[in-house]
């Protein structure tokens, strides 16, 4: 005995706009571009690197345009370009392997954005009239 045959179930295309929220999460950086020298010895673990780790970065990262390009006469840098149209620029010269992968997970971790200097130890949305309250420093009561 045959089945009859089952007709396909068209669905409408699935896909959704990205947005950055509580289910969803964008990375922020978009492009990463590693420039080495071919003839200098401060391009070797760059180098080494490149032959033995890159493509396991790009596989675990589809997000990231990865380029290679090689910089002559000049020293190893890794860059990265972010969605808010800012660059982080990381000089390789003088690292381990194991330093340079470093490098790459702190550009593919950070945001991009400038670093703003922290000016006071406490934030606050008000501010204290009379500082911070301290139970050291009250009057004891008496009995």
């Amino acid at each position: 005995m045959r089945l009859p045959p089952v007709a396909p179930i068209i669905r409408a295309k699935l896909g959704s706009t990205p947005a950055n929220g509580h289910t969803t999460f964008l990375p922020q950086i978009r492009k990463l571009v590693i420039e080495y020298c071919d003839n200098w010895p401060s391009s070797a673990n760059t180098r080494t690197y490149l032959l033995n780790h890159i493509e396991d970065v790009a596989r675990q990262n589809s997000h990231v345009e990865v380029v290679v390009r090689q910089r002559s006469q000049k020293e190893p840098i890794i860059r990265g370009f972010y969605v808010n149209n800012r660059d982080k620029v990381i000089p390789l010269n003088g690292l381990e392997v194991t330093q340079i992968q470093k490098k790459i997970e702190l550009l593919l971790d950070s945001s991009g954005a400038k670093i703003k200097p922290l000016k006071k130890t406490v934030q606050s949305t008000t501010e204290a009239a009379r500082g911070i309250w301290s139970g050291l420093h009250a009057e004891r009561p008496t009995l």
